[in-house]
């Protein structure tokens, strides 16, 4: 017969165990995740560097899928599965983390339009489930060490320690937030992210200047914007997800399939004279906040990004999300005259949390990148996008617990 226990005495039991576990999952995770960062920056410096690289992509695609049928992982469906393990009892295999890392590499070194957010979670959430059998966690606890270990390894990225630990726990099941991984992600969030910076990983940060006040005809175009959003969200998830189907319904060979949409991204990045669609799409994001972006910017970097994943290069959506984001809210604000720096990062932090449905991370992700400028902005746009862009999402995989419209369950 199990004694209670006086509830004080429960918490103080739970802080003790999870701060342990927090301690470890966050070293380790500060020290993968740095060496993750550094590896993907090196491959995509030497693929800037020797431009000749992008014609390797077709044979790299070809590699990341005798990588994963070697492994026996063809069936492996990345950061779907890893958001299952959070949420309900699926198991993460034994060679995600080392698929995801050299697959991610992989694909930056040819320039193909994937992030490495989606790498990160996959990695982190491989970390958390080898802890959990490590510490011998039961299968709710197993829950829990999945989230802290997605928290150490994408804030030790992106260097946003309270976004991280919050997308973590708010991304698998939307209406549901796990209150008991809290502490946990936090203190894995904030050590990966210590750790990472003292290697070397410089954190994510944009300056945006020229704010406006707040007044009427700005707060209309904020909700404009953030309708927009909305629509965009859902037209960008369609994209990929309808990418990832055709692809493999008429190219039913993988090594043929990842083969051809290389050599087709080749083909169009020469036509096109440029490289700016090809990588994460950093560059775009700097030149949106600059006002340096044009009309087709987030179109071609969009459908550069549903070719990549269609033809199963690894890495992540995310990014090339806040690329397109930032794109398509400069070009609002240059034809509304609504401030363009303000349009581009409302733009990537609306869509963000239209095709991932976490406004709460949205936000703190907006509140860190920017130092807190412009806050009342992104909570309009993105409230306005979270809710209009429906039931949508990145993530198959993602369980949409309570309706976005009223206060009650919603049938899956």
């Amino acid at each position: 017969m199990r004694i209670p226990r006086h509830p004080v005495t429960e918490s103080l039991l739970y802080l003790v165990r999870w701060t342990g576990i927090a301690l470890v999952c966050g070293s380790v995770g500060g020290v993968l995740g740095a060496l993750f960062a550094r590896a993907i920056g090196l491959a995509a410096s030497w693929q800037q560097e020797n431009r000749w690289m992008i014609f390797l992509l077709p044979f790299l695609g070809t590699a990341i899928v005798f990588l994963y049928r070697v492994t026996g992982e063809e069936k492996n469906r990345g950061t779907n599965m890893i958001l299952s393990a959070v949420s309900e009892k699926e198991k993460v295999s034994m060679p995600t983390g080392f698929l995801i890392f050299v697959s991610t590499v992989l694909s930056h070194l040819g320039g193909a339009s994937v992030g490495r957010e989606g790498a990160a979670l996959q990695l982190g959430g491989w970390l958390g489930a080898r802890l959990g059998e490590l510490f011998r966690l039961d299968e709710k606890d197993r829950h829990t060490a999945v989230m802290c270990g997605m928290a150490a390894l994408f804030a030790a990225l992106f260097g946003t320690p309270v976004a991280a630990a919050i997308f973590c726990i708010e991304v698998a099941s939307v209406g549901v937030f796990y209150y008991s991984a809290l502490i946990p992600c936090i203190f894995s969030a904030f050590l990966g992210t210590g750790i990472a910076t003292l290697m070397g990983v410089a954190p994510e940060e944009f300056v945006l200047s020229g704010v406006p006040d707040l007044s009427p005809a700005n707060v209309g175009l904020s909700v404009v914007l953030g309708l927009l959003c909305a629509f965009l969200a859902i037209g960008l998830v369609q994209s990929f997800h309808a990418a990832a189907k055709l692809s493999k319904k008429y190219l039913k060979n993988a090594y043929l399939r990842a083969f051809l949409v290389g050599a087709l991204i080749v083909g169009l990045t020469l036509l096109l004279g440029t490289r700016e669609y090809t990588g994460a799409g950093a560059g775009l994001i700097e030149k949106a906040l600059a006002g340096e972006t044009k009309a087709h910017h987030f179109i071609l970097k969009l459908a550069f990004t549903a070719l990549a994943i269609g033809g199963g290069f690894k890495g992540g959506e995310i990014v090339p999300t806040l690329s397109i984001g930032a794109c398509f809210g400069a070009l609002f604000g240059s034809l509304t005259g609504f401030p363009v720096s303000l349009g581009a990062a409302c733009g990537m932090i609306a869509l963000f949390a239209g095709a991932t449905n976490c406004p709460i991370a949205a936000l703190l992700i907006a509140m860190e990148m920017f130092r807190g400028v412009g806050l009342p902005y992104f909570a309009i746009t993105v409230a306005m996008s979270f809710i209009l862009s429906g039931y949508y999402s990145l993530y198959g995989s993602q369980r949409f617990v309570y309706s976005k419209t009223k206060h009650e369950t919603r049938d899956q």
